[in-house]
């Protein structure tokens, strides 16, 4: 904590009662319940639980309330909490493929075996406000969820048949899995390292290095395989049981992106993948995963890197949101002692550049 001057723990306590009191907003208006947060601002919390990579619905909707909706904030609190939970295992790996699919498209197959699910997005809607809103007077019937009852195979699958799609996540034998929350980040790192940094990276960051790719800053012309939405089973092993038991279900958003490769001495002219996956709702944030993740393994495939999307260290080492404020914002917090010795040596250089200036306009000006 900065404390400048004397008493400055008391404008601190006094700005936190602040910060409490515009929380709450206007009294006479009823105070916004977590209830609420979690049933009607459920893409806000979907995001808050995959940036800080904590899957609870009522712990993110805390986090989003208590930062008056700042969704950096709300991840960094969020995230803060999660290092004081204890940990008790390593989950299975979540088998996707047996995902009960709430939404699934694919822009490559039109006719998919069990067909595609449109299910809930903004991707038809006029993107006009709705006045309607500002009564409450949409529908207010609860809708039975539209859902496959038993799983779907994946788009990719089709691709694999023929051959013409590289091997999934195939990973050197022996290998395991790391956790970047409790190891140092290492370049150059394995590809689940590097896509655990994605899942939990700022979505705008990735964003805007996803749509670069597009625009030529990456040798990649990406189609969608596919992106579901749906719920999938979390399995811990229980040792003492000798078996794995159920956890329960949560909800997570795939994308497997496929881009041409016309091969090497090695590997044939076939598709390649990028992949991406989040907690909750949030295609965007899986999408321009995928984008980024296929971006980035430029070097196993001998391309060349040319882009800031392909350029491991740059990517994962600014896409952390929680990082990128603390580096930002913290230029807010005291600085004069460091500001006055910069100060102290513009000041100097400056005396020593007109010094400079006044000894040449003393010279004699020179014979013709």
């Amino acid at each position: 904590m900065y404390v400048a001057v004397k008493g400055g723990e008391a404008a601190i306590s006094n700005a936190h009662r602040l910060l409490a009191d515009r929380r709450r907003g206007d009294r006479s208006l009823p105070a916004i319940g977590i209830e609420q947060i979690v049933a009607q601002l459920g893409l806000a919390v979907d995001r808050v639980m995959a940036e800080a990579s904590l899957y609870d619905r009522s712990l993110a909707a805390l986090a989003v309330r208590q930062a008056r909706g700042d969704m950096i904030e709300a991840i960094f609190i969020l995230r803060a909490y999660r290092t004081t939970l204890p940990r008790f295992g390593y989950s299975r790996p979540v088998e996707t493929g047996a995902m009960l699919v709430e939404r699934r498209v694919s822009a490559t197959y039109k006719d998919l075996p069990g067909g595609q699910l449109l299910g809930p997005t903004f991707d038809y809607t006029h993107r006009l406000l709705d006045p309607s809103l500002l009564n409450d007077e949409a529908v207010d019937t609860p809708l039975e969820r539209d859902e496959a009852s038993e799983p779907v195979m994946r788009v990719s699958d089709i691709l694999a048949g023929e051959g013409l799609v590289e091997d999934d996540g195939d990973m050197p034998d022996g290998h395991v899995a790391g956790d970047i929350t409790r190891e140092p980040l290492e370049f150059p790192m394995a590809r689940d390292l590097r896509l655990q940094a994605l899942a939990r990276g700022d979505e705008g960051f990735l964003l805007a290095l996803g749509y670069s790719t597009q625009r030529g800053y990456a040798r990649t012309h990406p189609f969608v395989g596919e992106v579901r939405i749906g719920e999938v089973e979390v399995e811990l092993d229980m040792p003492e049981l000798g078996f794995a038991v159920s956890l329960g279900r949560v909800q997570i958003t795939e994308c497997q992106m496929i881009a041409q490769f016309k091969g090497s001495a090695k590997n044939p002219p076939q598709f390649t993948r990028g992949y991406g996956l989040v907690f909750g709702q949030s295609e965007r944030k899986a999408m321009a995963m995928s984008l980024v993740d296929r971006a980035l393994r430029a070097e196993e495939f001998g391309e060349d890197i040319v882009a800031p999307a392909q350029d491991e260290e740059f990517v994962i080492s600014h896409s952390d949101n929680v990082q990128a404020t603390g580096f930002v914002e913290h230029l807010k917090l005291p600085h004069y002692v460091d500001f006055q010795a910069e100060l102290d040596l513009v000041r100097r250089m400056r005396r020593e550049y007109e010094a400079a200036q006044n000894t040449d306009t003393d010279l004699p000006e020179a014979a013709e």
